[in-house]
């Protein structure tokens, strides 16, 4: 994947929100994020970066304003929306919501109730048909710091809530910069209110975008037991990231988070095998215990 430049996007009225912000003016702070991320997808620009327009932005995955972990991808699939003919899911497939299921013809028509029904999706999409191929994978990791998607703590977040025709490496470049001028201020908004305290970074494209997303540079430790075998006698050296923010695109928060992050991509990478899973869940579980620790 080709660098990632730090753009900032525009700052608007959602920046404003107090450090004292109510468990309830926290969610009408998700809501309204919700309703922003709504009316950027009727930018004409939004066509030129190969968005489905009739797919919803994707908050999170699972509920974010319980989760205390989260996990970071880039941008979320189009197998969220689509099948592998690329058909809309429809009936019990469904993910989430789409121009179609709501009756809209446009995402500027979007009612407040419209904005809670997406809301709702994101909050129980671990509860409906997830994609569990993709995150039964990542949620084994989190095991060792006592949470789960499927139960409770934690929760899947991207750095871009649009889902795209194309995986983010396929995109040119010049996709890649105008999505974040569009909705790169999005992972800030969204963590701001939320009582996120470790982020958990899924690949090494993932690292290299927050990287160049948040400005800072994550340390970075070789990790023996992570080194992935291939033929002829090849190998991919593992690498474990460690930093801590406390502001993301020009959003400050009301704390410091943990952010971790390993190089291997567990759903992609070739050669991941089951004992290097296990070495870093286990690294994960470690890095949380002590987090929690100083962080108390």
């Amino acid at each position: 994947m080709g660098s990632i430049p730090s753009n900032q996007p525009n700052h608007d009225k959602l920046h404003t929100y107090s450090h004292s912000e109510s468990v309830a003016n926290k969610g009408r702070a998700l809501t309204t994020t919700l309703s922003l991320l709504l009316q950027r997808l009727n930018l004409n620009r939004s066509t030129e970066v190969d968005i489905i327009p009739w797919s919803s932005p994707v908050l999170s995955f699972g509920d974010l304003s319980s989760a205390r972990i989260a996990t970071l991808g880039l941008n979320p699939s189009n197998r969220e929306f689509v099948d592998t003919r690329g058909q809309e899911l429809d009936g019990p497939a469904r993910r989430f919501p789409t121009l179609k299921s709501l009756g809209l013809a446009s995402w500027s028509d979007a009612s407040d109730h419209d904005t809670a029904t997406i809301w709702q999706a994101c909050c129980e999409y671990f509860h409906r048909n997830p994609y569990d191929g993709w995150f039964r994978q990542l949620d084994y990791l989190l095991g060792s710091t006592g949470t789960t998607y499927y139960s409770g703590g934690a929760c899947h977040l991207d750095l871009i809530p649009y889902a795209t025709s194309q995986k983010w490496t396929n995109l040119a470049r010049a996709q890649r910069v105008l999505l974040l001028s569009i909705a790169g201020d999005t992972l800030g908004l969204l963590l701001r209110p939320s009582r996120i305290k470790i982020l958990v970074l899924n690949g090494r494209s993932v690292v290299d975008a927050f990287e160049a997303l948040s400005g800072s540079k994550l340390e970075s430790q070789s990790m023996t037991a992570w080194k992935l075998n291939r033929g002829s006698g090849r190998s991919v050296h593992g690498l474990a990231f460690r930093g801590y923010i406390d502001s993301l695109a020009g959003i400050p928060f009301d704390r410091r988070l943990l952010v971790l992050g390993f190089n291997h991509n567990i759903q992609s990478s070739f050669g991941v095998t089951s004992q290097v899973r296990a070495s870093i869940r286990a690294w994960i579980g470690q890095a949380a215990k002590e987090w929690s620790h100083e962080s108390a």
